[in-house]
């Protein structure tokens, strides 16, 4: 007998989905940070040439990360889709929809690389690099520029294996290439001798090892299930459709991000310097809560697929509790621990001071954090795009004007924390109507 909306699955319904749950969100969690680590291998390894030097892959890499950080609907879009097909037990046709989703990354890739080689010395003004650091930036964007392409093929190549269920050849592939980045950068910048563009060669060679490997992975798949690897306009267009509106709904969240940034550098050094650190743990926070929201794509796309819109809510409420007892952990670890890792952050007793009320709003939020996170899968996992795409723009309409009267209210840093929790209340609210209603629920293979 299967589970109505409004009560609770049977506990051995509840044991399956946690065991599912865990076995795409536990290796997700670890292939989240592999870009991230790149980052702080490029940036640790760099650090010891000199402050210019680390002052210009700081700036480039905040560049390349804005440059390709939009397209992450390819693994979102492509997630959704592919397990759509896997429920539906059309496997073929899932891993030609994956290859459509790494053919519209190719084809992205191009303008992407061409645009960031001729504004490499705009976005390094920009971002307010001086003039000692600016050449770094500049040389380290445009040879990081090349391995755009392989970066985007990976998202869109992560998206095909989420749908299929797998979630662990990403984290063997990240795990692998993160590794082959620390070897290649040591090389490179010390051992050839070629300083900051040492470093960003290194990346560059990992990230296509990683694309190629994925490559192999794929292919290989193509050939079993009788696939062509050629690409299809028809579905190339289609998966451009499917990622439009998240590609809105991602822009819409990153300028709420930018707006709090330049907002804080208003405040005062102290406050700046307060908010970076809070946002540096926000995101990582994020990685452990994203992870189970990619289980919500995967699991979601698979049940619509195969047009089990009871299983589909059933497993949806299982991972919102876990999304919510996870977000409650972390935020409790976050108050807790703070001895532990503040002063690794700053020694200065003007910055802890901000941090101390910052921190505790950060805290407060986890868990409709953990609402948002799980919410915002599902429905990528359900092709609700169009939905999340309007609710993004809602909550930024929201979220700007409260933001910029912060300084002119005198509430300083703990104001603009409080405008950030207004804004998870205000997604968890928008993601919360939209999942208890059935619009959602739309099965098939495809959605229509």
């Amino acid at each position: 007998m299967t589970a109505s909306p409004t009560t609770p699955a049977p506990a051995p319904s509840r044991r399956r989905h946690d065991r599912e749950i865990l076995a795409l969100a536990v290796p997700a969690f670890g292939a989240l940070v592999a870009e991230p680590l790149f980052l702080m291998a490029d940036s640790a390894i760099v650090g010891h040439l000199g402050t210019p030097q680390l002052a210009g892959v700081g700036v480039a890499s905040a560049a390349l990360s804005t440059a390709t950080g939009v397209f992450v609907f390819l693994a979102y879009a492509t997630t959704a889709a592919v397990a759509r097909r896997i429920g539906a037990g059309d496997r073929r046709g899932a891993v030609q929809q994956g290859i459509d989703g790494i053919w519209l990354a190719l084809g992205l890739a191009v303008p992407v690389v061409l645009l960031t080689l001729v504004l490499a010395p705009w976005a390094a003004d920009a971002l307010g690099a001086s003039a000692t650091a600016a050449p770094h930036a500049v040389t380290y964007l445009r040879i990081s520029s090349l391995g755009i392409p392989a970066m985007l093929m990976v998202l869109a190549a992560t998206g095909v294996l989420r749908g299929l269920q797998d979630t662990r050849t990403p984290l063997v592939v990240a795990v692998a290439g993160f590794a082959a980045n620390i070897g290649l950068n040591v090389g490179l910048v010390y051992g050839a001798g070629l300083g900051v563009a040492g470093s960003a060669w290194g990346t560059v060679l990992a990230q296509t090892g990683m694309a190629a490997a994925y490559l192999v992975v794929v292919v290989r798949g193509a050939r079993r299930e009788g696939a062509s690897l050629r690409p299809d306009t028809a579905g190339i267009r289609a998966s451009a459709r499917a990622g439009g509106p998240l590609l809105v709904r991602t822009i819409s969240l990153r300028a709420v991000l930018m707006t709090a940034t330049a907002v804080a550098a208003r405040l005062g050094d102290d406050q700046v310097a307060a908010h970076q650190i809070t946002m540096a743990l926000f995101n990582f926070l994020a990685f452990a809560l994203d992870a189970i929201a990619i289980a919500g794509q995967a699991i979601i796309g698979r049940c619509l697929g195969a047009s089990d819109a009871p299983g589909a809510r059933a497993a949806t409420r299982r991972m919102v509790e876990w999304g919510i007892v996870s977000g409650l952990v972390l935020g409790l670890l976050v108050v807790l621990a703070r001895p532990l890792y503040v002063p690794l952050f700053t020694p200065d007793p003007a910055v802890r001071a901000q941090l101390d009320t910052a921190l505790l709003l950060l805290a407060l939020t986890q868990p409709v954090a953990g609402l948002v996170f799980v919410l915002d899968g599902v429905l990528m996992g359900a092709g609700d795009g169009p939905y999340l795409a309007w609710a993004g723009l809602a909550t930024l309409a929201v979220f700007v004007p409260v933001a910029l009267a912060v300084p002119a209210t005198g509430t300083g840093l703990a104001g603009l924390w409080w405008a950030m929790n207004l804004f998870m209340l205000l997604r968890a609210g928008f993601l919360a109507w939209r999942a208890r209603g059935g619009k959602w629920l739309v099965t098939g293979a495809v959605r229509g």
